[in-house]
């Protein structure tokens, strides 16, 4: 099926889909979940032969995102669950007022139509995007990269098996065939079918949605993640965090890409720091961190790049102001977090922060959907308009107004 072709069928579906009701849609949900974990063998095969192609091709920690196992197969299931059991956001009524003539106006949510996602090689991101699309009342459409596509296939196979066994079209879960940098474009340029494109991947993608859509389209993902340990940090904290955020799982937005350290402490923190992450690490340090903990240094692009790596930049910054003024030159508006046991440190680099997530005495590694109660996500939104942070079911509805009378003119 061409691209054309998945995209009339998308934009045939969309009042279908707006029609289901919560109740069929959740029943739907816990199909697909079945379904996953019933077609895990011929999932796994497919991930198998795109781990097998992209061997050399693809780092390590990128390997790692595009693999997939029996455990992560039955976390994507039990995301789809979540979502079924989550409330449905379509129809709720945001507000309502009757106006003195009797004119009742209410403001209800409802679905935004077709939503497109291009993403790159994170299998899961099928599932979780197709799910929370369908419970929203969305017809999604589903655009992987070259090295997941194997995979992606069969996970919206399984998806729409269980769809069907519930009685519903599986062509409410598109799903784009040709991987070439063609498709993408058209779905940028898509006016007319799609309501919203969701870039899911590295700042080249998102860059090229961002500059070259004629779609809505959301800002996602790119993550200069800071963590700055202040004067008054405790330091064991401050190196659980650390280890955390930026070696449990390198190669994901919210991972930290930047260390900051007041000056007050660099002499005792970075020694500590160098050894916590000894071998594990590689630290681009700026002059007065060099000074101390060695390192390679830093170039003038060393605190502007998300690494998605097991390196880290680190500067030593003048207190919370430093790390402010730092976090604004470089920061994506993703996830950053101050280290502190002072109060009013923490509350002025709360305030002075403007991203998406800020953190106190806590690991960046939280922004995510489900740690934030949302079932699964769509995508971490570092814009401001219509959404931010993680996105879940609410931000992909909009709203519509519906104006009851009596005959009422004015």
């Amino acid at each position: 099926m061409t691209t054309q072709n998945v995209l009339i069928a998308a934009k045939s579906a969309k009042t279908y889909m707006a029609g289901l009701s919560s109740e069929s849609k959740n029943s739907a949900l816990k199909s697909m979940a079945d379904a996953l974990i019933e077609s895990a063998d011929e999932i796994l095969a497919a991930n198998a032969a795109d781990m097998k192609e992209a061997e050399g091709s693809i780092s390590k920690v990128m390997l790692d995102r595009l693999a997939l196992t029996p455990e992560r197969i039955r976390a994507m299931a039990d995301g789809v669950r979540q979502v079924a059991a989550l409330p449905d956001p379509a129809g709720e009524i945001l507000s309502e007022q009757t106006r003195a003539d009797g004119l009742n106006i209410k403001k209800i949510s409802v679905p935004l139509g077709v939503v497109a996602i291009i993403y790159e090689s994170r299998p899961n991101v099928t599932s979780d995007a197709a799910a929370l699309c369908f419970k929203s009342g969305n017809v999604c459409v589903l655009r992987t990269g070259k090295e997941a596509h194997r995979s992606a296939a069969a996970i919206v196979k399984a998806m729409r098996m269980g769809l069907e066994k519930c009685g519903i079209d599986g062509s409410v879960i598109g799903f784009v065939e040709d991987v070439s940098r063609d498709s993408a474009v058209e779905l940028m340029r898509a006016k007319g079918y799609i309501d919203l494109l969701i870039p899911r991947g590295g700042a080249g993608l998102i860059r090229a949605c961002v500059e070259n859509a004629t779609v809505p389209c959301i800002e996602t993902g790119t993550g200069i993640c800071h963590v700055y340990v202040d004067k008054k940090a405790d330091f064991d904290k401050a190196l659980k965090i650390i280890e955390n955020a930026k070696c449990s799982r390198p190669s994901v937005c919210n991972a930290m890409e930047v260390c900051l350290v007041d000056k007050a402490v660099a002499q005792k923190f970075l020694p500590l720091l160098a050894d916590r992450l000894a071998g594990r690490v590689q630290f681009f340090t700026d002059e007065v961190a060099y000074g101390i903990m060695g390192g390679q240094p830093a170039d003038e692009k060393s605190f502007d790049t998300e690494f998605l790596d097991y390196k880290m930049a680190v500067a030593v910054v003048d207190g919370v102001d430093g790390a402010t003024a730092h976090i604004a030159n470089h920061s994506t508006g993703h996830s950053d977090c101050i280290i502190t046991e002072d109060n009013a440190a923490a509350q002025k680099f709360t305030t002075a922060v403007d991203s998406a997530a800020v953190y106190v005495n806590a690991s960046t590694r939280f922004t995510d959907g489900g740690e934030f109660g949302l079932g699964c996500e769509m995508g971490i939104s570092t814009q401001k308009l219509h959404a931010r942070g993680p996105m879940g079911l609410k931000e992909l509805t909009t709203y519509k107004y519906v104006v009851s009378g009596n005959g009422n003119i004015r």
